[in-house]
């Protein structure tokens, strides 16, 4: 241990007395590590702006949707509705979502809880039924605190899901509905008319 300690020390002395013979390598050092960072904090702004344009002109169309796997589907609604102006958008989906794909706060402080539902045919999928929104309605509120809960599908709803939406207040975004969400530039709050009041003034107004 000794040994060990005094390997060390004498590494450690002469490092510091070649240091003192050549101080210009701790300044360059030091610059080379600024312009680094310099660099690196360039490049993530030049990232943050791009994905802003991206999510600006965001747009999808119906058969890119459908080519989509489940969970790209999650992805893509999270994305529209980043473009709608909620840049905390996240998709929350998998194992223990407790029925939530997508969680939003949009600039009203609005929280939307979205549940997503892909159909790989479109309209000859199976509809979505009742269950599916029995659990968001179970969830969507109590569980994850909502204003706003939504089920978006790429393909269409029976008539006992309408009807029971629209007794729990739930919000439907069915084939139609989102062709035109995510082929325009419209937000999700304006094509669906009627939600809950804002929480807050939108920035800016």
């Amino acid at each position: 241990m000794l040994l060990v300690l005094a390997v060390v020390w004498s590494l450690f002395v002469g490092a510091l007395r070649w240091l003192v013979a050549h101080p210009w390598v701790p300044v360059a050092l030091l610059l080379a590590a600024a312009a680094a960072g310099v660099v690196w904090a360039h490049r993530r702004r030049e990232t943050a702006r791009r994905d802003r344009v991206r999510e600006r002109g965001l747009r999808y169309a119906l058969p890119q949707i459908d080519a989509l796997h489940h969970r790209q589907f999650e992805e893509a609604v999270r994305d529209l509705m980043r473009r709608d102006g909620c840049p905390g958008a996240v998709r929350v989906g998998g194992a223990g979502d407790n029925g939530a794909d997508v969680k939003a706060t949009d600039p009203f402080g609005r929280l939307w809880v979205i549940q997503c539902k892909h159909r790989r045919a479109g309209l000859a999928g199976s509809a979505v039924g009742t269950p599916d929104l029995h659990v968001l309605n179970g969830t969507g509120r109590p569980v994850h605190k909502g204003d706003v809960v939504v089920l978006v599908t790429n393909g269409r709803f029976t008539s006992n899901a309408v009807a029971f939406a629209r007794s729990q207040e739930l919000h439907l975004v069915d084939r139609q509905l989102l062709a035109q969400w995510a082929a325009g530039s419209t937000p999700l709050w304006r094509l669906l008319g009627v939600v809950p009041s804002p929480r807050r003034p939108a920035s800016g107004s």
